[in-house]
């Protein structure tokens, strides 16, 4: 009778099967030294890569470099550093599982039982992989993956009106283009431009007559000053970030029903423009406001960048269901914003293109799916 419970359980609940796998029928480990270079890359590449190297990443799994072994697949982990015996890539290449054999039929051949000792004795030495035999792909120059430097301020020719260094880089161009900058704008024209930018708004007439009669040395930077300080500022400004936070007034779908606390949180964004909270500021008060210690109401009420997900109230709606759909929302809001990556993807597969895998953007997805 336990001999069928355990058999029931194991086919029932995805435990290991007793009957198979067992780690003892490994080839044993060769006791010696093993060079990396002669003996583990050739194997990787002659019986691996095709599936797993280069622009390949069957599974999730890429065997070209150190850190794309130790990281793992879909599956989880290919290697147990210090414990050839647990580690699945060995178990595969041995045949312990006829249903998962590496390399599968017509890819490559079998590994001979001297090859997994090989494998068996690198892994248990720390598998180490010398930088100069790391064949892998560049880093990506995708501009999410590079980190954030200051430009030097380019050098032009002598005689232009150099008055901010962000004139240096727009001159530095025009010069290259062989074209001369425009000649400054009047006052009026100035101040509609400003007023425009920074608070989307056109200025008043008697804004305009101020300014046009404002002899003072500084009169443009006082206007700029004005205008940053003015609560219209994180409204024209905040609206961008509001956008990306998918901020609503009503919860979408078919009914559509009104959010009258929504404003709440707009407010908060613009609050947060005007009093010019530091981004990293910013950035953990919306994803985890709650959680700072002694964390105030304000930061509390950050944390509903995360509320603005569709709600379906519709009559027969399976609320789990939606209640998914608002984790992937939020899971792939958070890599569009603070990632730069469009993850989507990775929702159904590992994509050989992208930086992220399958088991990694459900990694991000159960911090989400841990909220109702």
């Amino acid at each position: 009778m336990k001999r069928w419970l355990w058999i029931l359980l194991a086919l029932g609940f995805g435990l290991a099967d007793p009957f198979c796998c067992n780690a003892d029928d490994l080839p044993p480990a060769v006791d010696r030294d093993v060079d990396f270079g002669r003996e583990i890359l050739p194997l990787l590449q002659k019986q691996c890569w095709s599936c797993h190297g280069g622009e390949k990443r069957e599974s999730g799994l890429k065997l070209d470099s150190r850190s794309s072994l130790v990281l793992g697949g879909d599956s989880g982990k290919a290697i147990v550093i210090g414990d050839s015996k647990q580690s699945k890539l060995v178990q595969y290449v041995a045949g312990l599982d006829p249903e998962k054999l590496m390399p599968p039929d017509g890819e490559g051949t079998r590994l001979s039982k001297e090859e997994v000792g090989l494998l068996r004795t690198w892994i248990d030495r720390g598998a180490k992989w010398p930088e100069s035999l790391d064949t892998s792909e560049a880093k990506s120059k995708h501009w999410a993956f590079q980190p954030l430097v200051a430009s030097p301020i380019p050098k032009t020719s002598e005689g232009w009106a150099i008055v901010n260094p962000v004139d240096s880089f727009i001159v530095a161009k025009l010069e290259k283009e062989k074209r001369h900058p425009s000649p400054e704008a009047d006052r009026i024209t100035l101040i509609r431009r400003l007023s425009l930018d920074l608070l989307g708004l056109l200025p008043t007439v008697e804004e305009v007559d101020a300014f046009v009669a404002d002899t003072r040395p500084q009169a443009y930077e006082i206007l700029v000053d004005r205008l940053l300080e003015s609560p219209h500022f994180g409204e024209r400004w905040g609206r961008h970030w509001l956008d990306m936070a998918r901020y609503a007034d009503s919860d979408g779908y078919e009914k559509d029903n009104p959010r009258p606390d929504a404003y709440l949180y707009r407010d908060w964004v613009i609050d947060a423009i005007n009093r010019d909270l530091p981004f990293d500021q910013f950035t953990i008060e919306q994803l985890a406001g709650d959680l700072l210690p002694n964390a105030d109401p304000m930061q509390v009420l950050a944390t509903a960048f995360h509320r603005q997900t569709l709600t379906n109230t519709e009559g027969g709606t399976d609320q789990e269901e939606f209640r998914v759909e608002a984790c992937f929302d939020r899971t792939e809001t958070t890599g569009s914003i603070w990632l730069g990556l469009t993850i989507g993807c990775a929702r159904c597969h590992t994509h050989k293109y992208d930086a992220i895998s399958q088991r990694e953007y459900y990694q991000l997805f159960s911090f989400f799916n841990n909220g109702d």
